[in-house]
């Protein structure tokens, strides 16, 4: 399994403002709109059933694109980004964490990136207070995987759990390969500030742990699936309350456009490329065939919607939104 992944360096160095865009007779090299004035809201609510869902955002990221589709040819990735009206310089990922409330248990997926990552991120806190949810309230964390924009925000100014004294859960494989002896040195230079963050984060002081095996209940209609590839013991989770469905997938797919149409096209953050591709496929097929609704964490905000069978590959179809 290569372990020569993309680094805080990396992403720092592909980071960038965003151009101001000005409407003209032009064609737009991509569909990016900036907000103007106060912030735009960071948060959208729903009903699954009989939980109530709200979506919230720890802010957004830039990364090279050197480290996009790294094994397709260059001029195909360009020539699809363009075509999507995708930035052809740098990738743009926004994270969406959700809260589901199901009547016994309030649980939140991942916790972000806290102050350790980058400076565009770390914004989870202060967007659960702007939706009206008391961080306290909490009573379950579940973290799909170690990596840093998914667990970091774990600690607080004192190397303490942000949310302490309730259950967190992550797949067993997961936690095993993230604290197994001696992974520092077993990394290259570039990986290991992940591997020590991802440890730092395990061991959290006021972090109660409980491991995961694939298809396991954390509360009624909550359930995690086996997603590994992105990382060894990735795991999405699985929501149903009357009959509907949404699959939270963590990364397991990262984008909207080239998972979906290129389910092959892997990315150098996804550490096992073939189980990768394996996961991606078996979750679009189910989401396309029992119509489940997946929500993206790196998807463009609030990245919910439906998967559509497309030729030989699958397209993303965003939520219709109601406002009634």
């Amino acid at each position: 399994m290569p372990l020569c992944r993309p680094t805080r360096r990396a992403f720092l160095t592909g980071a960038a403002a965003a151009p101001a865009l000005a409407l003209s007779t032009q064609a737009l090299p991509a569909a990016e709109f900036g907000p103007v004035g106060p912030a735009n809201p960071s948060h959208v609510r729903f009903a699954l059933g009989q939980m109530t869902l709200t979506l919230l955002s720890d802010g957004f990221f830039s990364r090279p694109l050197s480290t996009i589709a790294v094994n397709a040819d260059p001029a195909a990735r360009d020539d699809f980004l363009q075509q999507h009206f995708l930035p052809t310089d740098s990738g743009y990922s926004h994270t969406n964490h959700i809260v589901i409330d199901s009547g016994s248990a309030r649980v939140l997926v991942d916790v972000g990136s806290g102050d350790r990552f980058l400076p565009t991120t770390g914004r989870l806190m202060a967007n659960l207070t702007a939706a009206g949810i008391d961080p306290g309230s909490i009573t379950h964390v579940i973290i799909t995987h170690a990596h840093p924009d998914h667990i970091w925000g774990i600690r607080d100014g004192f190397d303490e759990a942000i949310l302490p004294d309730i259950p967190y859960f992550i797949g067993e494989a997961e936690h095993t390969f993230w604290l197994q002896d001696d992974l520092v040195t077993k990394v290259s230079p570039e990986l290991q500030q992940f591997v020590l963050g991802a440890q730092n984060s395990l061991s959290v002081d006021g972090a109660d742990w409980t491991l995961l095996s694939a298809d396991q209940e954390v509360a009624a209609g909550i359930r995690v699936i086996a997603t590994p590839g992105h990382t060894p013991g990735h795991m999405s989770v699985a929501l149903e309350s009357e009959g509907q469905q949404l699959i939270v997938l963590g990364d397991a797919l990262t984008s909207p456009y080239l998972d979906f149409a290129h389910p092959d096209w892997v990315n150098s953050a996804d550490m096992d490329a073939a189980q990768t591709v394996a996961t991606r496929r078996r979750l679009l097929d189910m989401a396309a065939t029992d119509r489940i609704a997946v929500l993206g964490y790196h998807f463009p905000f609030p990245g919910l919607g439906n998967v559509q069978r497309s030729g030989d590959g699958y397209r993303f179809i965003p939520a219709l939104w109601r406002f009634d």
